[in-house]
C-alpha cells in the first residue's frame, strides 16, 4: 500500500497513517457486512482511482475471486466512488451488478480525515445465498452500518488504538451489542457461551454487561469499578477477565454513528486454553532454569572438593590432575550457569569462551596473555557444553605444553561462522606464539588425556572435525570445524 499510495497519490504520510490504521482494523467491517472491501485512492491528477487494499470476508462468499490492488479505473466508469469522494456521503443507491452470474449489491463509504476525504471503500456484497436473515446477521448488519458512518464521518478507527487482529478478538469469536447504557441488546452464542464458563448461570439479554462482569470476576475493590466502566463499552479498550473456571478477552467499540454515542459493540473471545498452556510453558521454562541452577550450584561444589583435595595431596602430579579436573567441571559450570538465565536452551557463546579464557589463565598469572577475535554467536546447549570442554582443553595443553616455564606469549581464539544457510557451520581456530610441536607429532594418536577428551567430544558428541598442525611462523594450531544451527535474527 506505501508504494502505490506514493506512486499515484498527493497523500501525505500522516494521511497514509490513517489508511493504515483503518485498514488494521476493516476485517471487522468486513466480517459484520458479509461483503468484500475495497480502498480505492484519487490519483495525483484527479482523473482516475487507484486499488491500494482489499478485504475478503470470513462470514460470506466472496465478490472478488481475483486480486484488486493495484488496479486503476477512470473517474466516471463507476459513478458511486465519484459520488461519494465530491458528496462525502456514504452511497447505495443503483441495482446489483452482475459479475459472473452473481448479482453483487455495491456501496461506497467515503473515508474521511481531519474533514477531508481521502478516498472511499467499496463495498461488495455477494446476493447468490441471500435468504431471511437471523438475529445473528441483523445485529452484525447494523453494527457495520454504524461502523459505516463512523468512518465516513472520521470518527473510526480511533486514533492510536492500532489492533492486532491476529490477537484480538474477531466477530465471529463472540459479539455482544449494548445501549447506550451498556445493557445488552443482543448477545451471540459463542458470547453467551464464554460468560456461562465465567460462571454466568442466567442470559446476558437486559443486563448491564459492566456490573455482570464484574461480579463473575473475583473481588479486588476499586479494580471492579474499573472494570464495570470497560465492560460497559465506553471507550475503545482491550482487556481480559478471570473467573473461577475460565478466561475471556475482551474488546470494546463504542459506537457514536452521528457523533453521539448510540452504544456499543463489545467482541469477546474465549482464551482460557491458550492462558493455560501459556502458563503451563511458564512453569515449565521456570523449572528448567531451576534444574540448571542447581546442576551449576552443585558442579560450583564438586570443584571445590576437588580443589580441597588437591590442597592436601603431597604428589605434585596428583595436584595437577585435580586441578585440571576442578577447570573441566568449572567449564560445564559456566554453560548451566548461562541457560539458568535464559529462556530456552540456547546460549550466547561469546561471553562463555571469554571466561573459559580468563579461567585457564589462571594456570600461567600474568605471563600468557589470552584474546578472542570473531564470534561464536548463539548456540545449543548440546554443542555448548561439550565446546566449552574442548575449548577448556585445548587452552590448558597450549599453556602447559607450548610455553617455558615463565615465558611470556599469546594464545588467540578465533571464530567464524560460515557454511551454507542449510549447513551451517562453526569454525574454531586456537593458536599459540610458543615452541610448536614435537617432531612426528600426531593428534590422532597422541595418547594424553586432555587430547583424548577434545577427539572424543568433538567426533562424537558435536560430528565435528579436529586437528593439530604447526602454526603458520611459530607455535601451534588447532583447528576444530563442527556443524551448528542457523542463528535466528
Amino acid at each position: 500500500m506505501n508504494d502505490l499510495v506514493r506512486q499515484h497519490t498527493a497523500l501525505s504520510d500522516s494521511d497514509l497513517e490513517w489508511l493504515h490504521l483503518l485498514v488494521s482494523e476493516w476485517q471487522l467491517l468486513s466480517d459484520l457486512s458479509f461483503a468484500d472491501l475495497v480502498l480505492w485512492v484519487p490519483t495525483l491528477d484527479g482523473t482516475r482511482y487507484v486499488s491500494v487494499a482489499q478485504m475478503r470476508p470470513n462470514t460470506g462468499p466472496t465478490s472478488y475471486q481475483d486480486d484488486m490492488v493495484g488496479h486503476l479505473v477512470p473517474r466516471g466508469r463507476r459513478p458511486m466512488l465519484d459520488t461519494a469522494l465530491d458528496e462525502g456521503r456514504i452511497v447505495r443507491e443503483g441495482d446489483p451488478e452482475w459479475r459472473e452470474e452473481v448479482p453483487v449489491r455495491v456501496e461506497s463509504i467515503p473515508v474521511r480525515r481531519d474533514g477531508r476525504v481521502l478516498g472511499v471503500i467499496a463495498r461488495n456484497t455477494n446476493l447468490l445465498t441471500v435468504r431471511t436473515p437471523s438475529r445473528l446477521e441483523l445485529t452484525y448488519l447494523q453494527s457495520a452500518s454504524d461502523l459505516a458512518q463512523m468512518i465516513a464521518a472520521g470518527s473510526f478507527p480511533f486514533p492510536g488504538q492500532q489492533v492486532d487482529m491476529d490477537a484480538s478478538p474477531r466477530a465471529g469469536d463472540g459479539l455482544i451489542r449494548l445501549d447506550a447504557d451498556g445493557v445488552v441488546q443482543y448477545a451471540s452464542p459463542n458470547a453467551l457461551s464464554a460468560y456461562h464458563r465465567l460462571g454466568l448461570a442466567a442470559d446476558l439479554v437486559g443486563h448491564h454487561l459492566g456490573r455482570a462482569t464484574a461480579e463473575l470476576a473475583p473481588a479486588r475493590g476499586p479494580v471492579d469499578e474499573a472494570l464495570v466502566k470497560l465492560a460497559s463499552g465506553w471507550a475503545p479498550r482491550e482487556f481480559e477477565v478471570e473467573g473461577d473456571d475460565g478466561v475471556i478477552q475482551l474488546r470494546a467499540i463504542p459506537l457514536k454513528p452521528k457523533g453521539t454515542h448510540i452504544g456499543s459493540l463489545v467482541l469477546l473471545r474465549d482464551v482460557t486454553e491458550l492462558r493455560r498452556r501459556e502458563r503451563e510453558l511458564i512453569t515449565k521454562d521456570a523449572t528448567i532454569r531451576e534444574i540448571h541452577h542447581r546442576v551449576k550450584n552443585n558442579l560450583q561444589t564438586v570443584a571445590a572438593l576437588l580443589r580441597l583435595q588437591a590442597r592436601r595431596m603431597d604428589s605434585p602430579q596428583g595436584r595437577e590432575a585435580l586441578n585440571e579436573a576442578v577447570r573441566r567441571v568449572g567449564s560445564i559450570a559456566i554453560v548451566h550457569e548461562t541457560l539458568s538465565q535464559n529462556l530456552d536452551e540456547r546460549v550466547e557463546f561469546d561471553e562463555i569462551a571469554d571466561r573459559v579464557l580468563a579461567m585457564v589463565a589462571e594456570i600461567s598469572p600474568g605471563k600468557v596473555a589470552g584474546r578472542r577475535s570473531g564470534r561464536f554467536g548463539i548456540l545449543d546447549a548440546e554443542v555448548a557444553t561439550p565446546l566449552s570442554m574442548v575449548l577448556t582443553e585445548i587452552l590448558q595443553n597450549a599453556l602447559e605444553h607450548a610455553f617455558a616455564p615463565g615465558e611470556q606469549g599469546t594464545v588467540e581464539v578465533a571464530a567464524v561462522r560460515g557454511g551454507s544457510s542449510t549447513e551451517p557451520r562453526l569454525r574454531v581456530t586456537v593458536q599459540d606464539d610458543g615452541r610448536g610441536l614435537p617432531e612426528g607429532f600426531d593428534p590422532q594418536r597422541a595418547g594424553n588425556l586432555g587430547l583424548q577428551i577434545v577427539r572424543t567430544l568433538v567426533e562424537g558428541e558435536m560430528s565435528g572435525t579436529f586437528d593439530m598442525l604447526p602454526a603458520p611462523g611459530r607455535g601451534t594450531q588447532v583447528v576444530l570445524d563442527i556443524p551448528v544451527r542457523a542463528e535466528k535474527h
